[in-house]
């Protein structure tokens, strides 16, 4: 398996459907409890059981990422911190998303750039074949669509004003994850999440 995947096109951080999901990890349900909740119950109130069982299998694989003390912050915590806590398992999840971050994202506050842009996402696309041979070879709207999830995750988590303007905004990053990815040793997300301090 190569390093970049376009598995985050299925969705941002979701943060209400990401509760759902670490409440049935933390109860640790079976397989047959996990189907009935996500296809029966219809727990991420998707609009048919395919798109369901897709979202419910892209959150539990980023969570999956983690271990139970995370799944309980984005459970339990304020909406600012459990936000900062999926933020941190699609970055474990996606080295897509946390190499934007760490190469592009980390470069415009560098320059003091003002936004971003379409052209850098596509000129790091682009950056990623040398770093990645295995690569996919993404046709434009793939391209656009993975973006497009990225922007959005970066206007939740508060690098972005919002996926209009693109105007860069330095996050805070809460201490209750950073002091989580300290202690778990998670060297490379740490270095991900803090590019705008």
């Amino acid at each position: 398996m190569g390093r970049y995947r376009a598995d985050i096109t299925a969705g941002s951080l979701k943060l209400s459907e990401s509760r759902v999901i670490a409440d049935l990890l933390l109860r640790g349900v079976d397989e047959a409890e996990w189907k009935n909740a996500i296809v029966r119950d219809n727990l991420l109130k998707a609009k048919n059981p395919a798109t369901a069982i897709r979202l419910g299998r892209l959150i539990r694989k980023r969570l999956e990422t983690m271990t139970a003390e995370l799944w309980a912050i984005v459970r339990d915590g304020t909406v600012v911190v459990a936000t900062h806590a999926l933020l941190a398992a699609a970055i474990k999840h996606s080295h897509l998303l946390g190499d934007f971050l760490d190469l592009t994202v980390r470069d415009q506050y560098r320059l003091f750039g003002k936004t971003l842009n379409k052209k850098l996402w596509f000129d790091y696309l682009e950056g990623c074949r040398g770093r990645d041979p295995q690569m996919p070879r993404w046709n434009e709207s793939t391209g656009k669509r993975l973006g497009s999830s990225v922007f959005q995750i970066l206007a939740q988590a508060g690098y972005i004003k919002d996926t209009r303007s693109m105007l860069l905004q330095r996050p805070h990053i809460t201490s209750e994850v950073i002091g989580y990815l300290k202690r778990n040793q998670e060297d490379y997300v740490l270095r991900c999440i803090t590019v705008g301090t």
